[in-house]
């Protein structure tokens, strides 16, 4: 992983519309992120095991198991509970934040997504990780 606070950190963005999943995509593989995408799941956890994301953008409105359920998962399993993993979601409501930090979540994000801030924001999300785990970006 080069570049200043984790450029080239694997990304994996789960939404399963897939306009907001090319969205995401192209935004953060114009910044020099190696970004993966799964429209659900049973897909999320494929590329979990074959990539190790850092970052996890998870729709929290996902077909069969939700983004939820999902998280709770792999902030359980060892092996992903330290992967940083941030709620998006187009049903802000009441009380769905405090949902998706119960449920493991380290951040929430609501859509439509601010493109403009989102760079920075990944930036941070990345550099927190990295802090936590005491090591360099």
């Amino acid at each position: 992983m080069s570049g200043p606070l984790g450029r080239r950190a694997p990304i994996l963005v789960v939404d399963d519309n897939p306009t907001n999943a090319k969205l995401l995509r192209v935004l953060l593989a114009g910044r020099g992120y190696d970004v993966a995408v799964a429209a659900d799941a049973e897909e999320a956890l494929e590329r979990i095991r074959a990539r190790g994301p850092r970052l996890i953008l998870m729709d929290i409105q996902l077909p069969g198991m939700d983004g939820l359920e999902l998280t709770r998962r792999l902030k359980a399993d060892p092996a992903t509970r330290d992967v940083t993993v941030v709620a998006v979601t187009a049903y802000a409501m009441k009380g769905d934040e405090e949902r998706a930090r119960a449920a493991g979540c380290d951040d929430y994000l609501p859509k439509p997504i601010d493109v403009d801030a989102l760079p920075a924001r990944v930036e941070g999300w990345l550099a927190a990780q990295a802090a936590r785990a005491g090591g360099a970006p």
